[in-house]
C-alpha cells in the first residue's frame, strides 16, 4: 500500500464508520497520547525500566499503527499530501546531512 492509497483508505474509513473526522486539535492530542503509548513500550521492554504485566501484551505494531492512522487524518484534514511532503523532506535532509553522518565518529 501507498501512502497516497493510506490516505485514501483513512478517508473512506473515517466517512463511513467514523461519521466524520474530528478536529484537529482533538486530533493533535490524540497523535500525542498514541505516541505515549508507543514511547511506554519501547521504554520498558527495549529501555532501562522494567515492563508492567499489563504491558506485556501490547503490541507495538498496533500502537504504531495508531499513530498513523491519526497522522493520516491530520494530513486529511490540512490538505497534506504525505507522499509529496517526504519526498522534499527526504531531498532536504540528502542534501543537509550528506556529509554529516558519514563524518560522526559517534556513529561509528
Amino acid at each position: 500500500m501507498t501512502i497516497k492509497e493510506a490516505q485514501g483508505l483513512v478517508d473512506e474509513w473515517i466517512n463511513s464508520t467514523g461519521v466524520r473526522y474530528f478536529n484537529e486539535l482533538t486530533n493533535m492530542a490524540m497523535l500525542t497520547e498514541e505516541v505515549g503509548e508507543v514511547a511506554r513500550i519501547i521504554a520498558r521492554r527495549y529501555g532501562e525500566q522494567s515492563e508492567k504485566e499489563s504491558d506485556k501484551d501490547k503490541d507495538l505494531g498496533d500502537e504504531m499503527a495508531d499513530v498513523l492512522f491519526v497522522l493520516l487524518c491530520l494530513a486529511n484534514q490540512t490538505g497534506v499530501d504525505l507522499t509529496e511532503s517526504l519526498k522534499k523532506n527526504l531531498e532536504k535532509k540528502t542534501a543537509r546531512d550528506a556529509d554529516r553522518h558519514k563524518n560522526n565518529p559517534k556513529l561509528r
